[in-house]
């Protein structure tokens, strides 16, 4: 494996996004461009990293603004810019001209987990042409409460309160998912079902769920949401761009499985090639549990495989 380190300057104009390119040994076959969940960042992927380039593909990742090494060197955790919900979707297709300058010709693919899936939805439903297609980890449908706390946000906003740090609204947007898990040890148990996972992101320098967003970056994060709902969404996407929807059923983002096969629906009620694929009595990061993790990457491969083939 190859590894090439990248910078590039945010659409915010006021960061600079980390960003990796990992290359297969041999010819590869294509591209995937990988992007990473909401208070996390792109190396927790390194086991689907390595899978993929085993598999002969090239692997693009970054960190996003307010996240991961990106946050890391500059300090700034919670501020993500005054550019709006599009930011991070911006940022990911200066990263994918970055990567398709150097190999122009490949099939060029984009997998995103949790808030990663919201950004490649964003992505692709306006720079949908090129891409080959999507993989989608972890995504949501109609989140609950999105509507409501975006309007409290954007009163905060009006008022002035835009720079303004407030976990409380952090806690009312995430604080339900928990619900269904008797005797959760940690605010964050729905991301696995794995104690030692949960720890390992608790105790990872380059995580941060401890300074959540301000209130104008928050109200962005919940804009993503709203913005990927329902066949206006799905209309966007390119027809010819297949998709391959995944989840756990014990996974509160996709509402244990309803909101994921809400989005699968809208895709295929827009004429587009949808596969879904559900693991049963698993949470949020069904790539990160080390009983399935192989299986989950071995069905994105087998999905890639079958187009590039």
């Amino acid at each position: 494996m190859a590894l090439q380190e990248v910078q590039f300057v945010s659409v915010n104009k006021k960061d600079t996004i980390k960003a990796w390119i990992y290359s297969p040994v041999g010819k590869p076959k294509g591209i995937v461009q990988l992007v990473h969940g909401f208070g996390e960042h792109s190396r927790r992927y390194f086991h689907m990293i390595l899978a993929l380039n085993e598999a002969g593909y090239i692997v693009a990742a970054d960190d996003h603004v307010g996240h991961g090494k990106t946050a890391y060197d500059s300090g700034n955790w919670s501020d993500w810019g005054d550019k709006g919900y599009t930011t991070m979707a911006e940022d990911e297709y200066q990263l994918r001209k970055i990567v398709q300058e150097q190999y122009s010709d490949l099939p060029y693919f984009m997998f995103g987990h949790s808030m990663g899936s919201m950004i490649v939805r964003i992505h692709a439903a306006k720079y949908g042409d090129g891409i080959s297609g999507l993989i989608l980890c972890g995504t949501s449908g109609e989140f609950p409460h999105a509507k409501e706390i975006a309007n409290k946000l954007s009163e905060e906003i009006d008022n002035g309160n835009g720079e303004k740090v407030d976990a409380e609204y952090l806690q009312q947007l995430l604080g339900w998912m928990t619900d269904r898990i008797d005797n959760p040890l940690t605010p964050n148990d729905w991301i696995s079902g794995d104690p030692e996972v949960v720890a390992d992101h608790a105790n990872d320098p380059f995580n941060n769920f401890t300074s959540p967003p301000n209130i104008r970056s928050l109200y962005n994060f919940v804009q993503m949401m709203e913005n990927i709902v329902g066949k206006e969404w799905a209309e966007k996407i390119p027809q010819n761009v297949p998709v391959y929807n995944i989840a756990g059923d014990q996974d509160p983002v996709g509402l244990y499985g309803e909101g994921v096969y809400a989005v699968s629906n809208w895709l295929a009620e827009t004429n587009h090639q949808v596969k879904t694929k559900i693991y049963s009595g698993y949470r949020h990061e069904i790539h990160n549990y080390r009983d399935i993790r192989d299986e989950v990457e071995e069905g994105i491969i087998e999905f890639i495989n079958d187009i590039v083939n």
